[in-house]
């Protein structure tokens, strides 16, 4: 008891002056931070000659220096790295970085043309087979596989020429029956293959292979199969004519520096030269064309090796080579293997392109030939279908055309297409290459062209689909936009077939949107409604309902405007699989969280938008993760915060209320909405200035009791306890005293079933610290809550100390002692004449009882419990094991007499002292520590009514860990 009885008296008002920091006028001068720092570049320059020093130069834009480079003295590390590569000082560059820069810089192609790599992934997803495949795999052939070193070359030549004609005299063998899988296994196996021959130089070999892959480009048996099988082979023959390219470029290198960036074949040494000759020689020995085609565009490029007008002079024999090719779908994705390879080596000779393309534009009618029909007729496949596996190879042709063409090519390209009977084939293309401003310029013209076009080839909502996809990305002219609309969707609404109507419908909305009103958007929308909801045919098209709504809710982020659409929400209800649904809810509410700046009360957006909640939180379940809980939680949350009725507090609440019966499973709600109404409290008493009227509160107390029903529905427990310290508290700010009581008594009653650990972002943690933490907070709101008249003195803080005294601790844990010693501090501000702090309006136990002493006397017999518990404890921790949390423990408790005790009492001196000496007994103290807590005291007994600490320090010893 002697603790409190001799806690010491505290002026809380001068200790606060005298703990300020001291305020020191400062002169900046020139300096503030916001200037903006004057870097000074250094350049480094190291001299090569022997005997020669390296020099410094520093150059700087301001007479101010940079700190950092003056500390550096111009020797940073980013200088040094700049003056490393300096072109007068650098080493050459490695071939590998050579090359690349060479294929960076040489290339005219810039990044807004569209590689053919993109396209790729789309050609193999679309163009699949159910139907078996063959492929001829090459067998191999130990001929020639190696030669003594006396062969004579002509027998080496002989010898090469021997295997090439293997090849086509049977060393192979014909894999049947495969599934799409295996036949591209296959083919990767083939490209393996090419690389494993290529590097444990089987030249030969790699040529045969490579002859062997261009070889089924003419097979066409699953024709439905052509364009992916057309990809994958012309993945080996760019394998192959890099590595050709590659080998030679490495043949030309001069004392290990490769040649200069757009060499000149006079750079080029005669051994290069010469075995970029025998390539071609080998490739022109080529019997059959499409082979000697395809491996000799593959390696168009190293004809710079060669001479300057090489490409040049190449490219129009190729492109004749292709009229020799008899069936107009292997020619069209010949010419744009040439057109690709073309744009890569040579962008700039497009006369050699449009050439290809008009060759194509003559052979055009092939394509309803009887050879074709008939072979469309064996294989079962219908003219449209027919027609579709040209786009992927004349949408390239075009595009290499179309790359920074002038518009009078592409007029002129428009015109020829016109003249072709049922071009809507071409027409497709053209929309599908040319830029987008062209297309939109001219909308008119390509509706009157696609009008024209005949509708048994190629679907004309296919060519209105690829208009569309035109005028999103570029406006037309705004006269012609509504005529637009109207024509594009005469022909879209007349579709029967729901998936295709749907795929174009998708587009245009984003038209609509985009140009026109709700009104039209409405309409849309209605239409698309009309033609999806027989026989449930909106079940096939989600993706394409779900990117309705997104384009919807992109141009249309005013939710009042959104809402408003008529057909809106009945468009919502198309989507009746759940898993699809919520993500579309998800989207909504994402994007309202994103647009709505201002809080919103409108009746038509919470009640559209407490269904689109409702809809998210219904579809949680056991089995629903809990990063999706979270997100879903975090999007409705986000809504609960905009909601505001301004100075309608009741309707507020009433919207929480409703809100808590909607979302009751998911807890970051409820506990957002606990926070909100305790804010709405909060607002409620900041409008009163504190002076509640009978109405108001009311009010407050039906807040405060929407928060204690709905507290224990929490499952985390220290969510629970504070929440109710926090409602507590907010409580006791509006004069609510019993219902504050109550709150503080339902959090003391929970302690006890704190478990030991609990899940802390999916892991496993001791609850001890958490609970520390706790209770801490929850003494500091203790001092200011005043005693219930019929529950006699410290009636909480009683309450509380019994259910630490009960509460299972860890044997090697510390925490319960140092809760305890908060106590003393909580003890010794309730001793005090005045609190250090008070609540508004609200008197705490320093204006009740008025420093009486029957109230200290009940003070003192708490602390007298208090503190034996504290020092039982410390000498159970007097084992080996436990001294150095006893060093702890001692040190802790010092401090907190140091802080709070009167020190001018012989025996708290005395207790202060043997805690001192305990801490230091074992040597486990930490000397920094126990010198800066005894310069701490000598300072403070130079205060005023302090002298007695001069004693205290001299009786203070120092000991050595020794």
């Amino acid at each position: 008891s002697y603790f409190l009885r001799h806690a010491r008296s505290r002026n809380y008002v001068s200790e606060s002056e005298l703990c300020k920091l001291e305020s020191v006028p400062l002169d900046f001068g020139d300096y503030h931070p916001l200037k903006p720092i004057t870097v000074t570049e250094s350049k480094t320059k190291k001299m090569n000659r022997k005997g020669s020093t390296s020099s410094t130069s520093s150059s700087s834009s301001s007479s101010l220096m940079d700190p950092l480079s003056s500390v550096l003295d111009g020797t940073d590390p980013l200088s040094l790295f700049a003056a490393a590569a300096d072109p007068v000082t650098a080493a050459p560059p490695t071939d590998g970085a050579r090359r690349k820069r060479d294929k960076d810089e040489s290339s005219a192609v810039g990044s807004d043309f569209e590689p053919w790599s993109s396209k790729r992934g789309e050609i193999l997803a679309r163009y699949t087979t159910t139907e078996k495949l063959s492929i001829n795999l090459y067998m191999g052939s130990e001929k020639g596989k190696a030669t003594t070193t006396g062969s004579a070359v002509s027998e080496k030549v002989r010898t090469r020429l021997e295997e090439l004609d293997d090849l086509e005299e049977g060393s192979q063998k014909e894999l049947l029956n495969l599934t799409q899988q295996d036949y591209m296994n296959r083919i990767e196996e083939l490209n393996q293959s090419l690389k494993d021959a290529w590097s444990s130089d089987q030249k030969v070999k790699a040529l045969k292979i490579v002859i062997q892959c261009s070889k089924l480009l003419s097979d066409t048996t699953v024709i439905q199969f052509y364009p992916s099988k057309f990809v994958l082979i012309t993945d080996i023959l760019d394998t192959f004519g890099k590595l050709v390219y590659e080998r030679i470029l490495s043949m030309c290198m001069d004392n290990r520096v490769s040649l200069p960036d757009n060499f000149s074949p006079e750079s080029v040494n005669d051994t290069a030269k010469e075995t970029c000759l025998n390539w071609f020689f080998k490739i022109a020995s080529i019997r059959e064309l499409i082979p000697r085609f395809y491996v000799e565009a593959a390696i168009l490029k190293c004809n710079k090796f060669l001479s300057k007008t090489g490409i040049s002079e190449c490219l129009p024999r190729l492109t004749s080579m292709i009229r020799g090719i008899g069936d107009p779908l292997v020619a069209v994705y010949a010419r744009a293997y040439l057109c690709r390879v073309g744009m890569e080596v040579a962008p700039q000779l497009k006369e050699s392109l449009n050439k290809n393309f008009f060759d194509f534009l003559l052979t055009f009618k092939q394509i309803h030939g009887d050879t074709v029909q008939n072979q469309l007729v064996v294989q079962c496949v219908e003219i449209p279908l027919y027609l579709t596996l040209y786009s992927p190879a004349i949408d390239w042709i075009l595009q290499c055309i179309a790359y920074h063409a002038p518009d009078v090519l592409l007029t002129e390209m428009m015109e020829r297409c016109k003249k072709l009977g049922n071009n809507a084939l071409l027409l497709n293309s053209v929309m599908s290459a040319f830029r987008a401003e062209f297309i939109a310029a001219r909308s008119m013209d390509f509706i009157g062209m696609i009008k024209e076009c005949d509708e048994s080839g190629f679907p004309k909502h296919l060519l209105f689909r690829s208009l569309g996809l035109n005028l999103t990305l570029a406006d037309p002219p705004e006269n012609d936009r509504l005529q637009i609309l109207n024509e594009a969707w005469k022909v879209i609404t007349k579709l029967k077939n729901p998936q295709d109507y749907i795929n174009c419908a998708e587009v245009w909305v984003e038209y609509t949107c985009r140009h026109f009103t709700k009104r039209e958007v409405n309409t849309v929308l209605a239409d698309v409604i009309k033609h999806m909801t027989p026989d449930r045919a909106f079940e096939d098209a989600y993706p394409q309902l779900q990117s309705i709504i997104q384009k919807v809710i992109t141009y249309i982020y005013d939710f009042a405007l959104l809402f408003s659409v008529e057909k809106f929400l009945p468009f919502l209800d198309m989507f009746q699989k759940e898993s699809v649904r919520v993500e579309v809810c998800k989207c909504i509410m994402e994007s309202f969280i994103k647009h709505q700046q201002e809080s919103t009360k409108d009746p038509v957006i919470l009640n559209a938008l407490l269904h689109i909640c409702k809809t998210m939180h219904d579809s949680v379940n056991a089995l629903t993760l809990e990063d999706e809980k979270r997100m879903l939680a975090a999007l409705i949350n986000g809504f609960i915060k905009m909601v505001s009725f301004g100075r309608d507090f009741e309707q507020q609440l009433s919207f929480y209320v409703e809100a808590r019966s909607m979302f009751c499973n998911l807890e970051p709600v409820l506990v957002q909405l606990i926070h909100s109404v305790n804010q709405l409290a909060m607002e409620t008493r900041r409008v009163m200035k504190g002076n509640h009227s009978r109405k108001t509160a009311a009010f407050v107390r039906a807040c405060v009791a929407f928060c204690f029903i709905t507290i224990p529905s929490l499952s985390s427990i220290f969510t629970r306890l504070n929440l109710y310290l926090h409602s507590g508290q907010v409580a006791l700010a509006n004069q609510c005293l019993s219902q504050a009581d109550a709150f503080f008594k339902a959090a003391v009653s929970l302690v006890p079933e704190v478990p030991k650990m609990i899940s802390v972002d999916g892991k496993m943690r001791p609850s001890d610290a958490f609970l520390l933490e706790f209770l801490c907070n929850f003494f500091s709101t203790l001092l200011v809550v005043p005693d219930h008249p019929e529950q006699g003195v410290l009636f909480l803080v009683r309450g509380l100390l019994n259910v630490i005294q009960d509460y299972t601790w860890e044997d090697n844990s510390d925490d319960k002692v140092r809760i305890y010693t908060n106590v003393l501090h909580l003890l010794s501000a309730m001793t005090q004449e005045a609190f250090i702090y008070h609540v508004d309006k609200v008197d705490s136990n320093d204006a009740l009882y008025g420093g009486d002493s029957k109230f200290l006397a009940e003070i003192n017999k708490l602390s007298e419990t208090v503190v034996s518990q504290i020092l039982d404890h410390l000498k159970t921790l007097g084992k080996e094991e436990t001294l150095k949390r006893q060093s702890q423990l001692a040190l802790y408790f010092f401090n907190t007499i140091l802080a709070h005790g009167d020190l001018r009492n012989n025996r708290l001196n005395q207790l202060s002292v043997n805690l001192w000496n305990l801490a230091q007994k074992h040597g486990f103290a930490d000397t920094k520590t126990m010198v800066k807590t005894l310069e701490y005291i000598k300072r403070r007994s130079k205060q005023p009514e302090m002298s007695h600490f001069t004693d205290l320090a001299l009786r203070l010893p120092l000991q050595s860990r020794t």
